[in-house]
């Protein structure tokens, strides 16, 4: 209780407001954060998805029956594909530009000793986090990183093959065809686990969404992250 000039008597002190609070001082109620991913990243990751399922279901239509009957239009099956497999590479190649994005290059491009003990106990099918140390990305993160890059340089490489026929001899683009369209089916399954995995781990999807993560997931999935900044 306090007492104002004039008043006469005691009035009750003021409680303070939430925009009262000393600068730099958390909120307790709000789950703490930590930056994962750059606007730049998120936005490549974006731009990469947007042009690989177009990619992936043309390819789909292209080569299953039951579906390229259901869609027609096969020319324009075959344009788009095309197309956004050509243009796949850009977002990567745009993204170079950022800082922040290549500073995770040189992590996923890394492997440490903790990674063999990760991918040891993945093997083991232990799923204790503190049996799987792990980096800002741990080695399966890295694993995928790297042969997702190899293989859509490959994929391209081939379909280049294959859509301008005078460039190469008749069996550099049979096997090109034959390699084609097996590495895209690896693709496909390989998308399909990247994408249920996601979806297995809502603080992933969230990191990758607003770029933060909260603390206490980055020390649980990620306890070495600090050590590599």
């Amino acid at each position: 209780m306090t007492s104002t000039p004039g008043s006469g008597g005691p009035t009750a002190a003021p409680t303070p407001r939430p925009s009262d609070r000393p600068a730099g001082r958390a909120d307790p109620a709000r789950p703490r954060l930590r930056r994962r991913f750059s606007r730049a990243e998120r936005l490549v990751h974006r731009t990469t998805g947007a042009l690989m399922l177009p990619c992936v279901a043309t390819a789909a239509c292209l080569y299953v029956p039951q579906l390229a009957e259901l869609v027609g239009r096969r020319y324009l099956v075959v344009t788009v594909h095309q197309w956004s497999g050509l243009l796949l590479p850009a977002p990567f190649l745009v993204g170079l530009a950022s800082p922040a994005f290549r500073a995770d290059l040189r992590r996923l491009n890394r492997f440490a000793p903790h990674d063999k003990e990760w991918l040891r106990a993945v093997r083991r099918r232990d799923f204790r986090p503190e049996s799987r140390p792990a980096g800002k990305f741990n080695a399966g993160q890295k694993l995928y990183g790297g042969w997702i890059a190899g293989a859509v340089l490959v994929m391209l490489a081939t379909g280049l093959m294959m859509w301008f026929t005078w460039l190469t001899p008749l069996v550099w683009r049979t096997s090109a065809t034959f390699v084609h369209d097996w590495l895209s089916l690896a693709v496909g399954l390989v998308l399909v686990g990247h994408i249920g995995m996601a979806f297995a781990d809502p603080e992933a999807r969230r990191g990758m969404r607003t770029g933060s993560v909260e603390r206490p997931w980055a020390e649980r999935e990620h306890p070495l992250w600090k050590e590599e900044e």
